[in-house]
């Protein structure tokens, strides 16, 4: 959830809990497969306990928020096949099956599709998981009817056409959970604030100016990881790396003798973040120079140092992709429609589509 307790104080929950809750609904899948004539052998069985358990283990400190920053080019999947080839090295080749599975190399495609898909038990658990920590009721799908109605045709995963509703509600959520959480203004300030914050401390150290750190902090800040040196021994202190970390850090910079990462921790540590806009349209350039310029002015910093606290992005939210692992529903005639033709919602189609917004963070001192 990355630094979403800014704004949803309940949503202190953590990866291990995804990761327990995931094997639960995993565990309920494979018993309603079962009771549905579709065999799983137990070495599949406990391949798939194995994936669901490790297939978020690459996260680092914060999450999707730190995910590039840290380590370059290389995201959380990729770490996350690390780990679980280097245990596998420990234990024999017990995770060979696993690893297979995870990267959708076995001849059973519904196995992978049951760890990573459009209707996956990774997203059937944090949608949940995220709504009740939130409060967001919005996101409350109903994953047990939604596990209730798998089914499987010619080794690929599909809803029973009784479970269409289910299905609406569980995409329509995933949207609105989106805008309402993961994307929420103040959760993308604090994220982008997280990532100067470790980008500043880099470019100091670059310098050769002293930070305090943890080791294993200092370590990535010391030197450009990516996937080509991302050795095993980059792996063993990478899993040393938690939020801890990163906080213990950012109230030692908070009081540094650069002011620009000084302003940056301080301003997470102390919840007084950065003024947002978020808008359908671009942000006029001409708009951006200028508060760059009355925040160089402001802070006394170069007009480069400034682009800190004054910088533009975008977002973009969506719920399903068409053509890519879709969900289908299987009717009683074994007809199988994508779930975007069977529904009669209108409104589905337009979830299929990406919607892009604009935004601009910026000090809030007065023009």
């Amino acid at each position: 959830m990355g630094l979403s307790y800014l704004v949803y104080p309940g949503a202190h929950h953590t990866r291990f809990h995804h990761a327990l809750g995931c094997m639960h609904l995993m565990q309920k899948a494979i018993r309603v497969l079962h009771f549905k004539g579709i065999g799983i052998t137990p070495e599949e069985e406990e391949a798939l306990y194995i994936a669901i358990l490790l297939h978020d283990i690459g996260h680092g400190p914060f999450s999707h928020a730190m995910e590039h920053s840290i380590v370059e080019s290389v995201s959380h999947e990729s770490i996350s096949l690390l780990f679980m080839e280097k245990m596998n090295a420990d234990f024999d080749g017990a995770l060979t099956l696993a690893i297979q599975i995870f990267k959708g190399e076995y001849h059973r495609n519904f196995l992978h599709q049951l760890i990573s898909s459009q209707l996956d038990m990774d997203r059937l658990d944090y949608l949940k998981r995220d709504s009740f920590y939130t409060g967001v009721a919005e996101g409350n799908i109903n994953s047990e009817r939604l596990i209730t109605m798998l089914a499987v045709i010619n080794d690929e995963l599909v809803v029973e056409a009784k479970g269409i509703y289910s299905v609406e509600k569980f995409l329509l959520s995933r949207r609105l959970m989106y805008w309402q959480v993961y994307l929420h203004k103040t959760s993308l300030v604090a994220e982008n604030l997280l990532i100067r914050v470790l980008k500043r401390a880099k470019e100091l150290i670059d310098k050769s100016v002293a930070l305090s750190a943890s080791e294993a902090l200092s370590f990535f800040l010391q030197h450009k990881i990516t996937g080509q040196n991302f050795s095993s021994s980059v792996l063993e202190i990478f899993s040393k790396l938690d939020d801890y970390d990163i906080v213990m850090a950012m109230k030692e910079w908070s009081a540094s003798s650069d002011v620009v990462l000084s302003k940056l921790s301080a301003m997470i540590i102390n919840r007084d973040l950065l003024k947002i806009e978020i808008s359908t349209q671009p942000f006029d350039v001409t708009t951006e120079k200028d508060k760059i310029k009355k925040c160089a002015l402001l802070l006394d910093i170069s007009e480069q140092e400034a682009q800190y606290f004054v910088f533009s992005g975008t977002i973009a939210n969506q719920a399903y992709h068409q053509n890519k692992q879709n969900i289908n529903i299987l009717y009683e005639s074994d007809k199988i429609v994508d779930i975007v033709q069977a529904t009669d919602q209108f409104n589905l189609e337009a979830l299929s589509k990406p919607v892009t917004k604009y935004f601009m963070c910026y000090p809030k001192h007065k023009d």
